[in-house]
Formats: structure tokens, sequence, C-alpha cells
């Protein structure tokens, strides 16, 4: 079963010191060995989650995010990241939501999911199903095993009520979110484990009564009538 060494953290531990280009040549095949383990890893995630879901993305690599940042914004020009990262997509329009994975050293670890940036449509109609009934996300959001794994939902909220909405409705504290994520943060001692290709799949698969609950709403209009 692939896992997550200690030589992987120790490169990026030394790449954080040493973000420049002449450094990174110098090691480049020691970053190709670890960009590789990297890769087994994401492979035999992408096999494992495929037994409970259906993912678009293809291949464990195809999942990775490129280790160069993207400076031209930036007022760090470090020129690499120093962390590994990935992201798994949903096969078909019915299937909704996206996985994401983040191996980095000191306790920075995390494995997350959700709806990140929602478009102007998605976040109407979510917030319509809201306002209707919050009954079955609620209950969701309140089971033991997603509290237990997530500590809850996340994301960005606004101050005050969404237009068009009741600032005194009694969902108001999920009206107001714009973002619905949620995440799982890791020592680096959980991360090197054995086991932690299974933690990272039970973790994602802890994930899918809310991505089910979203496809459903997403899916159909508010008569509960398919769009697709």
């Amino acid at each position: 079963m692939p896992q997550i060494k200690a030589s992987n953290f120790k490169f990026l531990r030394d790449l954080k010191k040493n973000n420049n280009r002449d450094w990174f040549t110098e090691n480049k095949k020691r970053y190709q060995g670890e960009h590789e383990e990297i890769i087994s890893f994401a492979d035999a995630l992408l096999a494992k989650m495929n037994e409970h879901d259906v993912i678009e993305t293809p291949t464990g690599k195809k999942s990775l995010y490129r280790i160069y940042r993207d400076v031209r914004f930036s007022k760090d020009k470090s020129p690499y990241k120093t962390h590994w990262s990935g992201g798994f997509k949903r096969a078909t329009a019915s299937r909704r939501g996206g996985y994401y994975f983040h191996v980095q050293p000191d306790g920075q670890s995390f494995i997350g999911g959700g709806f990140w940036g929602p478009n102007k449509d998605d976040l109407q109609r979510i917030r319509e199903e809201i306002a209707t009934d919050a009954t079955e996300l609620r209950e969701i959001l309140a089971n033991p095993t997603f509290i237990s794994t997530f500590e809850g939902l996340q994301g960005d909220q606004l101050k005050t009520a969404p237009k068009g909405f009741d600032k005194e409705h009694p969902d108001i504290d999920l009206l107001r979110y714009k973002q619905f994520i949620f995440g799982r943060n890791f020592r680096d001692k959980e991360v090197q484990s054995p086991d932690f290709l299974e933690v990272a799949n039970e973790t994602f698969k802890a994930m899918r009564p809310f991505f089910d609950f979203m496809s459903d709403v997403l899916t159909t209009d508010s008569n509960g009538e398919s769009i697709l």
C-alpha cells in the first residue's frame, strides 16, 4: 500500500528553506523521486474512491496540482509550492461536489471538500432549498460521523441576510453561507502512517451524504423536477 514517507516531508522542508530555481534544479532528481511517490499514493486513493463513487479524474497524476507557483499577481515571488495537493472531480453532471487533499509538513496536511466557489445560480438554488426546508441538510450536518470527522460546516458567510431572504428566517445561519466546505486536519505522524491511505479514503467517503443532498438540489428546480 503506497505510503507518504518521511523523506517526502524532508524534501518539502528543504524546499521551503531553499525556495529558488538554482536549488530546485540541483535537486531535480530528488523532486522527481518524491513526486512519483505522491503519484502512487494518488493513484491508489483514486482506485479506492472509485469503489464508492464515480470519479472523472482519470489518473492520480492528473489529480495533482503543479508544484510551480503562479507569481504574476503575488507579492511572494517564491517559485515553488512547499506542499503537494490534488483534487478529484466527480463524474457526470448529476454528481456535484469536489474532493481535495493537501500534504504539507508541520501539521498542515488536510483532507477537504465541498463547494468552494458555487456560481450565482447554484448558490441561489441552494438557498431556496434551505429557505423552504433545511431539515435534511441539518440532519446531515448533525450526523455524529460528519461531526467527528469534520467538526461542522465551514466557509465564508455574509454578515447579514442574502438579498431576497428574510434576516429573521429560522435558518439564516445556513442561508448566510457563500461557500459550503469542510476539512479534516492531520498531524505529520498520521500522514506518514501506513493506514493513511485508508483514512483519507474514509474521510472522503464521509462527505457523500452532503454531496448526494447537494447533487439532488442542484440537478432539480424548485419543484423537484430534473433540469438535466
